[in-house]
Protein backbone atom coordinates (compact mmCIF):
# COMPACT_ATOMS: atom_id res chain seq x y z
CA UNK A 1 0.00 0.00 0.00
CA UNK A 2 2.91 2.35 0.76
CA UNK A 3 4.02 2.13 -2.88
CA UNK A 4 0.65 3.47 -4.09
CA UNK A 5 0.66 6.17 -1.43
CA UNK A 6 4.19 7.13 -2.47
CA UNK A 7 3.15 7.52 -6.10
CA UNK A 8 0.33 9.87 -5.10
CA UNK A 9 2.54 11.81 -2.68
CA UNK A 10 5.25 12.24 -5.31
CA UNK A 11 2.72 13.35 -7.92
CA UNK A 12 1.04 15.89 -5.65
CA UNK A 13 4.40 17.23 -4.46
CA UNK A 14 5.66 17.64 -8.01
CA UNK A 15 2.45 19.38 -9.05
CA UNK A 16 2.49 21.84 -6.15
CA UNK A 17 6.20 22.60 -6.41
CA UNK A 18 6.00 23.15 -10.18
CA UNK A 19 3.14 25.65 -9.82
CA UNK A 20 4.72 27.47 -6.86
CA UNK A 21 8.15 27.58 -8.50
CA UNK A 22 6.72 29.17 -11.64
CA UNK A 23 4.89 31.86 -9.66
CA UNK A 24 7.71 32.48 -7.17
CA UNK A 25 10.40 32.32 -9.89
CA UNK A 26 12.40 29.77 -7.94
CA UNK A 27 14.11 26.80 -9.55
CA UNK A 28 11.78 23.77 -9.13
CA UNK A 29 14.56 21.38 -7.95
CA UNK A 30 15.13 23.53 -4.87
CA UNK A 31 11.48 23.41 -3.83
CA UNK A 32 11.27 19.70 -4.61
CA UNK A 33 14.32 19.02 -2.47
CA UNK A 34 12.98 21.08 0.45
CA UNK A 35 9.59 19.38 0.23
CA UNK A 36 11.34 16.01 0.23
CA UNK A 37 13.14 16.94 3.46
CA UNK A 38 9.83 17.99 5.03
CA UNK A 39 8.13 14.80 3.89
CA UNK A 40 10.85 12.88 5.68
CA UNK A 41 9.40 14.03 9.01
CA UNK A 42 6.19 12.07 8.33
CA UNK A 43 6.50 8.84 10.40
CA UNK A 44 4.99 6.66 7.66
CA UNK A 45 7.66 7.83 5.17
CA UNK A 46 10.68 7.32 7.40
CA UNK A 47 11.16 3.83 6.00
CA UNK A 48 11.24 5.09 2.41
CA UNK A 49 14.70 4.85 0.85
CA UNK A 50 16.04 5.52 -2.61
CA UNK A 51 17.25 2.17 -3.98
CA UNK A 52 20.62 2.70 -5.69
CA UNK A 53 19.71 0.07 -8.31
CA UNK A 54 16.64 2.11 -9.30
CA UNK A 55 18.78 5.19 -9.94
CA UNK A 56 21.60 3.44 -11.77
CA UNK A 57 19.47 1.05 -13.82
CA UNK A 58 16.13 2.83 -14.30
CA UNK A 59 16.32 6.58 -13.71
CA UNK A 60 19.84 7.23 -14.99
CA UNK A 61 19.63 5.57 -18.46
CA UNK A 62 16.37 7.31 -19.31
CA UNK A 63 17.48 10.74 -18.10
CA UNK A 64 20.93 10.57 -19.67
CA UNK A 65 19.51 9.40 -23.00
CA UNK A 66 17.09 12.31 -23.19
CA UNK A 67 19.79 14.81 -22.19
CA UNK A 68 22.24 13.44 -24.78
CA UNK A 69 19.72 13.25 -27.60
CA UNK A 70 18.65 16.87 -27.03
CA UNK A 71 22.10 18.41 -26.65
CA UNK A 72 24.19 20.01 -29.40
CA UNK A 73 26.79 17.66 -30.90
CA UNK A 74 28.24 20.56 -32.88
CA UNK A 75 28.94 22.52 -29.71
CA UNK A 76 30.41 19.41 -28.09
CA UNK A 77 32.84 19.03 -30.99
CA UNK A 78 33.84 22.69 -30.76
CA UNK A 79 34.54 22.44 -27.03
CA UNK A 80 35.64 18.80 -26.82
CA UNK A 81 38.97 19.53 -25.14
CA UNK A 82 37.41 21.51 -22.30
CA UNK A 83 34.63 18.98 -21.85
CA UNK A 84 37.03 16.05 -21.64
CA UNK A 85 39.28 17.87 -19.18
CA UNK A 86 36.37 18.63 -16.89
CA UNK A 87 34.78 15.20 -17.17
CA UNK A 88 38.01 13.27 -16.53
CA UNK A 89 40.87 15.25 -15.00
CA UNK A 90 38.64 17.48 -12.88
CA UNK A 91 36.78 14.44 -11.52
CA UNK A 92 40.05 12.73 -10.55
CA UNK A 93 41.46 15.89 -8.95
CA UNK A 94 38.20 16.49 -7.09
CA UNK A 95 37.99 12.92 -5.80
CA UNK A 96 41.61 13.08 -4.62
CA UNK A 97 41.12 16.44 -2.87
CA UNK A 98 38.00 15.21 -1.07
CA UNK A 99 39.78 12.00 -0.07
CA UNK A 100 42.63 13.98 1.50
CA UNK A 101 40.26 16.25 3.46
CA UNK A 102 38.07 13.31 4.53
CA UNK A 103 41.16 11.45 5.73
CA UNK A 104 42.21 14.49 7.76
CA UNK A 105 38.73 14.50 9.30
CA UNK A 106 39.12 10.92 10.50
CA UNK A 107 38.12 8.58 7.67
CA UNK A 108 40.44 5.80 6.59
CA UNK A 109 41.91 6.14 3.10
CA UNK A 110 39.56 3.56 1.55
CA UNK A 111 36.29 5.16 2.72
CA UNK A 112 37.76 8.60 2.04
CA UNK A 113 38.30 7.71 -1.62
CA UNK A 114 34.80 6.20 -1.81
CA UNK A 115 33.38 9.50 -0.55
CA UNK A 116 35.55 11.48 -2.97
CA UNK A 117 34.45 9.41 -5.95
CA UNK A 118 30.78 9.63 -4.91
CA UNK A 119 30.69 13.45 -4.72
CA UNK A 120 33.10 14.17 -7.60
CA UNK A 121 30.68 14.13 -10.57
CA UNK A 122 28.18 16.87 -11.31
CA UNK A 123 24.59 15.79 -11.92
CA UNK A 124 23.13 15.96 -15.43
CA UNK A 125 19.52 16.31 -14.32
CA UNK A 126 20.28 19.09 -11.84
CA UNK A 127 22.39 20.96 -14.40
CA UNK A 128 19.64 20.69 -17.01
CA UNK A 129 16.97 21.92 -14.58
CA UNK A 130 18.92 24.83 -13.08
CA UNK A 131 20.79 26.29 -16.08
CA UNK A 132 18.02 26.74 -18.66
CA UNK A 133 18.46 30.53 -18.77
CA UNK A 134 22.13 30.39 -19.77
CA UNK A 135 23.42 30.86 -23.35
CA UNK A 136 23.65 27.76 -25.52
CA UNK A 137 27.43 27.32 -25.27
CA UNK A 138 27.44 27.50 -21.46
CA UNK A 139 24.56 25.05 -21.17
CA UNK A 140 26.17 22.63 -23.63
CA UNK A 141 29.49 22.66 -21.77
CA UNK A 142 27.82 21.99 -18.43
CA UNK A 143 25.49 19.31 -19.79
CA UNK A 144 28.23 17.53 -21.71
CA UNK A 145 30.51 17.55 -18.66
CA UNK A 146 27.81 16.06 -16.45
CA UNK A 147 26.91 13.45 -19.08
CA UNK A 148 30.45 12.07 -19.27
CA UNK A 149 31.91 12.59 -15.81
CA UNK A 150 29.69 9.96 -14.20
CA UNK A 151 31.66 7.32 -16.07
CA UNK A 152 34.99 8.52 -14.64
CA UNK A 153 33.60 8.85 -11.13
CA UNK A 154 31.95 5.44 -11.11
CA UNK A 155 35.21 3.77 -12.19
CA UNK A 156 37.05 5.47 -9.31
CA UNK A 157 34.19 4.57 -6.99
CA UNK A 158 34.16 0.88 -7.93
CA UNK A 159 37.93 0.64 -7.51
CA UNK A 160 37.83 2.40 -4.12
CA UNK A 161 35.05 0.11 -2.88
CA UNK A 162 36.82 -3.03 -4.17
CA UNK A 163 40.10 -2.04 -2.51
CA UNK A 164 38.35 -1.25 0.79
CA UNK A 165 36.38 -4.49 0.74
CA UNK A 166 39.57 -6.40 -0.03
CA UNK A 167 38.68 -7.73 -3.47
CA UNK A 168 41.62 -6.19 -5.38
CA UNK A 169 45.02 -4.63 -4.89
CA UNK A 170 45.31 -1.25 -6.56
CA UNK A 171 48.05 -0.59 -9.09
CA UNK A 172 48.58 2.09 -11.78
CA UNK A 173 48.13 -0.56 -14.48
CA UNK A 174 44.80 -1.69 -13.04
CA UNK A 175 43.56 1.89 -12.82
CA UNK A 176 44.60 2.68 -16.41
CA UNK A 177 43.04 -0.56 -17.68
CA UNK A 178 39.79 0.11 -15.85
CA UNK A 179 39.52 3.61 -17.31
CA UNK A 180 40.34 2.35 -20.81
CA UNK A 181 37.73 -0.40 -20.57
CA UNK A 182 35.19 1.99 -19.13
CA UNK A 183 35.53 4.57 -21.89
CA UNK A 184 36.44 2.36 -24.85
CA UNK A 185 33.96 -0.39 -24.01
CA UNK A 186 31.21 2.09 -23.17
CA UNK A 187 31.63 4.00 -26.42
CA UNK A 188 31.71 0.76 -28.43
CA UNK A 189 28.62 -0.63 -26.69
CA UNK A 190 26.71 2.60 -27.30
CA UNK A 191 27.71 2.68 -30.97
CA UNK A 192 26.74 -0.97 -31.53
CA UNK A 193 23.34 -0.54 -29.90
CA UNK A 194 22.71 2.67 -31.83
CA UNK A 195 23.58 0.91 -35.10
CA UNK A 196 21.18 -1.92 -34.33
CA UNK A 197 18.44 0.53 -33.37
CA UNK A 198 18.87 2.39 -36.67
CA UNK A 199 18.42 -0.87 -38.61
CA UNK A 200 15.32 -1.79 -36.57
CA UNK A 201 13.75 1.65 -36.94
CA UNK A 202 14.16 1.51 -40.70
CA UNK A 203 12.25 -1.77 -40.77
CA UNK A 204 9.41 -0.97 -38.38
CA UNK A 205 6.08 -0.41 -40.03
CA UNK A 206 4.26 1.74 -37.48
CA UNK A 207 4.89 4.47 -34.92
CA UNK A 208 4.05 2.31 -31.90
CA UNK A 209 6.59 -0.39 -32.77
CA UNK A 210 9.26 2.19 -33.51
CA UNK A 211 8.74 3.86 -30.15
CA UNK A 212 9.10 0.54 -28.35
CA UNK A 213 12.54 0.30 -29.97
CA UNK A 214 13.31 3.88 -28.93
CA UNK A 215 12.34 3.27 -25.30
CA UNK A 216 14.54 0.17 -25.16
CA UNK A 217 17.58 1.98 -26.59
CA UNK A 218 19.11 3.51 -23.41
CA UNK A 219 18.49 0.42 -21.28
CA UNK A 220 19.94 -1.90 -23.93
CA UNK A 221 23.05 0.29 -24.26
CA UNK A 222 23.52 0.38 -20.48
CA UNK A 223 23.03 -3.40 -20.23
CA UNK A 224 25.50 -4.28 -22.99
CA UNK A 225 28.16 -2.04 -21.46
CA UNK A 226 27.52 -3.43 -17.99
CA UNK A 227 27.89 -7.00 -19.24
CA UNK A 228 31.44 -6.30 -20.46
CA UNK A 229 32.36 -4.25 -17.40
CA UNK A 230 32.35 -0.93 -19.27
CA UNK A 231 30.64 2.36 -18.49
CA UNK A 232 26.90 2.10 -18.98
CA UNK A 233 26.68 5.87 -18.59
CA UNK A 234 29.00 6.51 -21.51
CA UNK A 235 27.23 3.86 -23.60
CA UNK A 236 23.89 5.63 -23.13
CA UNK A 237 25.42 9.02 -23.95
CA UNK A 238 27.11 7.73 -27.13
CA UNK A 239 23.92 5.98 -28.24
CA UNK A 240 21.95 9.17 -27.62
CA UNK A 241 24.38 11.37 -29.55
CA UNK A 242 24.39 8.97 -32.51
CA UNK A 243 20.59 8.81 -32.54
CA UNK A 244 20.37 12.60 -32.38
CA UNK A 245 22.15 12.64 -35.74
CA UNK A 246 20.52 9.58 -37.33
CA UNK A 247 17.01 9.96 -35.91
CA UNK A 248 15.80 12.67 -38.33
CA UNK A 249 16.75 10.43 -41.28
CA UNK A 250 15.32 7.12 -40.09
CA UNK A 251 12.33 8.18 -37.98
CA UNK A 252 8.69 8.68 -38.95
CA UNK A 253 6.82 11.92 -38.32
CA UNK A 254 4.08 10.31 -36.23
CA UNK A 255 6.71 8.36 -34.29
CA UNK A 256 8.59 11.56 -33.44
CA UNK A 257 5.37 13.15 -32.17
CA UNK A 258 4.80 10.27 -29.77
CA UNK A 259 8.46 10.09 -28.75
CA UNK A 260 8.79 13.80 -27.95
CA UNK A 261 5.67 13.73 -25.81
CA UNK A 262 6.64 10.53 -24.02
CA UNK A 263 10.23 11.49 -23.23
CA UNK A 264 9.33 15.06 -22.31
CA UNK A 265 6.77 14.01 -19.70
CA UNK A 266 8.49 10.88 -18.40
CA UNK A 267 11.91 12.49 -17.92
CA UNK A 268 10.32 15.49 -16.21
CA UNK A 269 8.53 13.20 -13.74
CA UNK A 270 11.61 11.03 -13.18
CA UNK A 271 13.79 14.07 -12.65
CA UNK A 272 11.37 15.72 -10.23
CA UNK A 273 10.81 12.46 -8.33
CA UNK A 274 14.55 12.09 -7.83
CA UNK A 275 14.83 15.47 -6.13
CA UNK A 276 11.96 14.64 -3.77
CA UNK A 277 13.43 11.22 -2.96
CA UNK A 278 16.85 12.77 -2.30
CA UNK A 279 15.18 15.13 0.17
CA UNK A 280 13.43 12.24 1.92
CA UNK A 281 16.75 10.39 2.12
CA UNK A 282 18.16 13.19 4.31
CA UNK A 283 16.15 11.85 7.25
CA UNK A 284 17.52 8.34 6.84
CA UNK A 285 21.06 9.70 6.58
CA UNK A 286 20.68 11.62 9.85
CA UNK A 287 19.25 8.59 11.65
CA UNK A 288 22.30 6.56 10.61
CA UNK A 289 24.57 8.61 12.89
CA UNK A 290 24.74 8.96 16.63
CA UNK A 291 24.60 12.41 18.23
CA UNK A 292 28.37 12.41 18.74
CA UNK A 293 28.92 11.59 15.07
CA UNK A 294 26.39 14.17 13.86
CA UNK A 295 28.64 17.12 14.69
CA UNK A 296 31.58 15.54 12.86
CA UNK A 297 29.28 14.82 9.93
CA UNK A 298 28.06 18.41 9.70
CA UNK A 299 31.64 19.66 9.82
CA UNK A 300 32.53 17.25 7.01
CA UNK A 301 29.55 18.39 4.93
CA UNK A 302 30.63 22.02 5.21
CA UNK A 303 34.29 21.27 4.52
CA UNK A 304 33.62 19.03 1.51
CA UNK A 305 31.06 21.46 0.03
CA UNK A 306 33.48 24.40 0.23
CA UNK A 307 36.28 22.22 -1.14
CA UNK A 308 34.24 21.08 -4.14
CA UNK A 309 33.45 24.67 -5.12
CA UNK A 310 37.07 25.79 -4.53
CA UNK A 311 38.57 22.96 -6.59
CA UNK A 312 36.13 23.62 -9.41
CA UNK A 313 36.95 27.34 -9.51
CA UNK A 314 40.68 26.68 -9.32
CA UNK A 315 40.49 24.15 -12.15
CA UNK A 316 38.34 26.36 -14.40
CA UNK A 317 40.57 29.42 -14.09
CA UNK A 318 43.88 27.55 -13.84
CA UNK A 319 43.27 25.36 -16.89
CA UNK A 320 42.08 28.37 -18.92
CA UNK A 321 45.29 30.32 -18.30
CA UNK A 322 47.42 27.22 -18.91
CA UNK A 323 45.71 26.58 -22.25
CA UNK A 324 46.26 30.23 -23.22
CA UNK A 325 49.99 29.83 -22.63
CA UNK A 326 50.21 26.60 -24.63
CA UNK A 327 47.68 27.18 -27.41
CA UNK A 328 47.71 30.60 -29.08
CA UNK A 329 45.83 29.68 -32.25
CA UNK A 330 43.10 32.11 -33.43
CA UNK A 331 40.53 29.31 -33.14
CA UNK A 332 41.44 28.91 -29.46
CA UNK A 333 41.02 32.65 -28.87
CA UNK A 334 37.51 32.43 -30.31
CA UNK A 335 36.60 29.78 -27.74
CA UNK A 336 37.72 31.81 -24.74
CA UNK A 337 35.13 32.56 -22.08
CA UNK A 338 34.74 35.66 -19.96
CA UNK A 339 35.46 35.61 -16.24
CA UNK A 340 31.73 35.95 -15.64
CA UNK A 341 31.02 32.81 -17.67
CA UNK A 342 33.63 30.87 -15.67
CA UNK A 343 32.13 32.05 -12.39
CA UNK A 344 28.75 30.77 -13.57
CA UNK A 345 30.30 27.43 -14.51
CA UNK A 346 32.02 27.29 -11.16
CA UNK A 347 28.76 27.81 -9.31
CA UNK A 348 26.95 25.24 -11.49
CA UNK A 349 28.68 22.19 -10.07
CA UNK A 350 25.45 20.69 -8.75
CA UNK A 351 25.51 17.21 -7.27
CA UNK A 352 22.50 14.90 -7.37
CA UNK A 353 21.01 11.44 -7.34
CA UNK A 354 23.99 9.68 -8.94
CA UNK A 355 26.20 10.69 -6.03
CA UNK A 356 23.60 9.53 -3.53
CA UNK A 357 23.05 6.24 -5.36
CA UNK A 358 26.79 5.59 -5.24
CA UNK A 359 26.88 6.27 -1.50
CA UNK A 360 23.86 4.05 -0.82
CA UNK A 361 25.38 1.27 -2.93
CA UNK A 362 28.39 0.99 -0.63
CA UNK A 363 28.34 -2.59 0.73
CA UNK A 364 27.59 -3.05 4.42
CA UNK A 365 30.43 -5.50 5.02
CA UNK A 366 33.98 -6.17 3.80
CA UNK A 367 35.46 -9.52 2.77
CA UNK A 368 36.16 -10.53 6.37
CA UNK A 369 32.52 -9.97 7.35
CA UNK A 370 33.30 -6.84 9.35
CA UNK A 371 31.16 -3.73 8.77
CA UNK A 372 32.28 -1.43 5.93
CA UNK A 373 34.15 1.37 7.73
CA UNK A 374 32.30 4.69 8.05
CA UNK A 375 29.51 3.69 5.66
CA UNK A 376 26.87 5.76 7.51
CA UNK A 377 29.20 8.77 7.52
CA UNK A 378 29.71 8.44 3.74
CA UNK A 379 25.95 8.40 3.16
CA UNK A 380 25.37 11.36 5.49
CA UNK A 381 28.13 13.54 4.05
CA UNK A 382 27.10 12.75 0.46
CA UNK A 383 23.47 13.60 1.20
CA UNK A 384 24.44 16.81 2.95
CA UNK A 385 26.73 17.89 0.13
CA UNK A 386 23.97 17.30 -2.42
CA UNK A 387 21.56 19.48 -0.45
CA UNK A 388 24.10 22.27 0.11
CA UNK A 389 25.30 22.36 -3.51
CA UNK A 390 21.78 22.32 -4.88
CA UNK A 391 20.14 24.87 -2.63
CA UNK A 392 22.82 27.55 -2.13
CA UNK A 393 24.20 27.80 -5.71
CA UNK A 394 20.69 27.28 -7.08
CA UNK A 395 19.42 30.33 -5.19
CA UNK A 396 22.51 32.42 -6.02
CA UNK A 397 22.76 31.51 -9.70
CA UNK A 398 20.11 33.98 -11.04
CA UNK A 399 21.89 36.90 -9.35
CA UNK A 400 25.27 35.68 -10.62
CA UNK A 401 23.91 35.42 -14.17
CA UNK A 402 22.69 39.03 -13.95
CA UNK A 403 26.09 40.12 -12.59
CA UNK A 404 27.97 38.29 -15.33
CA UNK A 405 25.95 40.17 -17.95
CA UNK A 406 26.50 37.53 -20.60
CA UNK A 407 25.66 38.56 -24.17
CA UNK A 408 22.20 37.54 -25.35
CA UNK A 409 22.35 34.28 -27.25
CA UNK A 410 20.51 34.91 -30.52
CA UNK A 411 22.25 32.10 -32.38
CA UNK A 412 19.42 29.58 -32.03
CA UNK A 413 16.77 32.03 -33.29
CA UNK A 414 18.97 33.13 -36.18
CA UNK A 415 19.75 29.57 -37.23
CA UNK A 416 16.11 28.53 -36.87
CA UNK A 417 15.05 31.36 -39.18
CA UNK A 418 17.78 30.43 -41.67
CA UNK A 419 16.63 26.81 -41.69
CA UNK A 420 12.94 27.71 -42.14
CA UNK A 421 13.65 30.15 -44.98
CA UNK A 422 16.01 27.74 -46.75
CA UNK A 423 13.60 24.79 -46.40
CA UNK A 424 10.67 26.80 -47.79
CA UNK A 425 12.75 28.16 -50.69
CA UNK A 426 13.81 24.64 -51.67
CA UNK A 427 10.22 23.43 -51.39
CA UNK A 428 9.00 26.22 -53.68
CA UNK A 429 11.75 25.48 -56.21
CA UNK A 430 10.75 21.80 -56.32
CA UNK A 431 6.98 22.41 -56.37
CA UNK A 432 6.44 22.54 -60.19
CA UNK A 433 8.36 19.31 -60.81
CA UNK A 434 6.77 17.54 -57.85
CA UNK A 435 3.35 18.68 -59.00
CA UNK A 436 3.85 17.22 -62.46
CA UNK A 437 5.18 13.96 -61.02
CA UNK A 438 2.15 13.56 -58.77
CA UNK A 439 -0.30 14.51 -61.50
CA UNK A 440 -1.66 17.53 -59.61
CA UNK A 441 -3.63 20.11 -61.57
CA UNK A 442 -2.42 23.69 -62.03
CA UNK A 443 -4.95 25.11 -59.55
CA UNK A 444 -3.75 22.71 -56.83
CA UNK A 445 -0.12 23.63 -57.51
CA UNK A 446 -0.95 27.33 -57.45
CA UNK A 447 -2.88 26.98 -54.20
CA UNK A 448 0.08 25.29 -52.50
CA UNK A 449 2.54 27.76 -54.02
CA UNK A 450 0.55 30.68 -52.63
CA UNK A 451 0.49 29.13 -49.15
CA UNK A 452 4.26 28.53 -49.13
CA UNK A 453 4.99 31.97 -50.61
CA UNK A 454 2.91 33.66 -47.90
CA UNK A 455 4.71 31.71 -45.20
CA UNK A 456 8.08 32.64 -46.74
CA UNK A 457 7.09 36.32 -46.69
CA UNK A 458 6.39 36.02 -42.96
CA UNK A 459 9.74 34.35 -42.32
CA UNK A 460 11.59 37.06 -44.23
CA UNK A 461 9.67 39.94 -42.64
CA UNK A 462 11.68 42.38 -40.52
CA UNK A 463 9.67 43.70 -37.53
CA UNK A 464 11.42 47.10 -37.63
CA UNK A 465 10.36 47.81 -41.22
CA UNK A 466 6.93 49.08 -42.24
CA UNK A 467 6.32 46.36 -44.83
CA UNK A 468 7.50 43.67 -42.43
CA UNK A 469 5.27 44.97 -39.63
CA UNK A 470 2.25 44.88 -41.93
CA UNK A 471 3.06 41.34 -43.09
CA UNK A 472 3.41 40.10 -39.51
CA UNK A 473 0.17 41.80 -38.48
CA UNK A 474 -1.73 40.10 -41.31
CA UNK A 475 -0.21 36.77 -40.32
CA UNK A 476 -1.24 37.25 -36.67
CA UNK A 477 -4.82 38.02 -37.71
CA UNK A 478 -4.84 35.00 -40.00
CA UNK A 479 -3.53 32.73 -37.24
CA UNK A 480 -6.04 34.04 -34.69
CA UNK A 481 -8.88 33.46 -37.14
CA UNK A 482 -7.72 29.91 -37.88
CA UNK A 483 -7.46 29.13 -34.16
CA UNK A 484 -10.97 30.49 -33.61
CA UNK A 485 -12.31 28.33 -36.44
CA UNK A 486 -10.57 25.27 -35.00
CA UNK A 487 -12.28 25.99 -31.68
CA UNK A 488 -15.68 26.12 -33.40
CA UNK A 489 -14.97 22.87 -35.25
CA UNK A 490 -13.95 21.16 -32.01
CA UNK A 491 -17.10 22.36 -30.23
CA UNK A 492 -19.27 21.17 -33.14
CA UNK A 493 -17.74 17.68 -33.08
CA UNK A 494 -18.17 17.44 -29.29
CA UNK A 495 -21.82 18.43 -29.72
CA UNK A 496 -22.32 15.60 -32.24
CA UNK A 497 -20.83 13.16 -29.73
CA UNK A 498 -23.04 14.49 -26.92
CA UNK A 499 -26.12 14.07 -29.12
CA UNK A 500 -25.13 10.47 -29.83
CA UNK A 501 -24.70 11.06 -33.56
CA UNK A 502 -21.01 10.04 -33.61
CA UNK A 503 -18.98 7.64 -31.47
CA UNK A 504 -16.21 8.60 -29.02
CA UNK A 505 -13.70 6.91 -31.33
CA UNK A 506 -14.64 9.29 -34.13
CA UNK A 507 -14.45 12.26 -31.75
CA UNK A 508 -10.96 11.36 -30.58
CA UNK A 509 -9.71 10.85 -34.14
CA UNK A 510 -10.98 14.24 -35.36
CA UNK A 511 -9.91 15.98 -32.15
CA UNK A 512 -6.38 14.62 -32.56
CA UNK A 513 -6.17 16.11 -36.05
CA UNK A 514 -7.51 19.44 -34.83
CA UNK A 515 -5.04 19.43 -31.95
CA UNK A 516 -2.10 18.82 -34.29
CA UNK A 517 -3.25 21.69 -36.51
CA UNK A 518 -3.63 23.98 -33.49
CA UNK A 519 -0.21 23.08 -32.09
CA UNK A 520 1.34 23.69 -35.50
CA UNK A 521 -0.20 27.17 -35.74
CA UNK A 522 0.70 28.13 -32.18
CA UNK A 523 4.20 26.65 -32.45
CA UNK A 524 4.84 28.48 -35.71
CA UNK A 525 3.73 31.72 -34.09
CA UNK A 526 6.16 31.29 -31.19
CA UNK A 527 9.02 30.42 -33.56
CA UNK A 528 8.41 33.52 -35.63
Amino acid sequence: MLALEMVVILGVTILICTVVARRARVAPPILLLVCGVLLGFIPALRGVQLPPEAVLLLFLPALLYWESITTSLREIRKNLRGIMLMSTLLVIVTAAAVAVVAHQLGLAWGPAWVLGAAVAPTDATAVAALTKSLPRRNVTLLRAESLVNDGTALVLYSIAVAVTVGEITLSPGYLAGSLALSYGGGALAGALVAGLVILLRRRTGDALTENIVIVLTPFAAFLVADLIGASGVLAVVVAGLIMSQAGPRVGRADSRQISESFWGLSTFLLNASLFVLVGIEVQAAVRGLSMSQLGDGLLAVGAVSVLLVAVRFAFLFGSAYLIRLVDRRPSQRARRQTHGARVISGMSGFRGAVSLAAALAVPRTVASGAPFPDRDMIVFVTTGVIVVLLVIPGLLLPAIVRWANLPTDTGVDTERRLAEVYANEKALEALPDLGRESGATDDVIERLRTEYADHLDVLRAEPDEAEGTETLARHDHYSQLRLALIGRKRAAVVQLRDEGRIDDIVLRDIQDRLDIEEVRIVGRGHAE
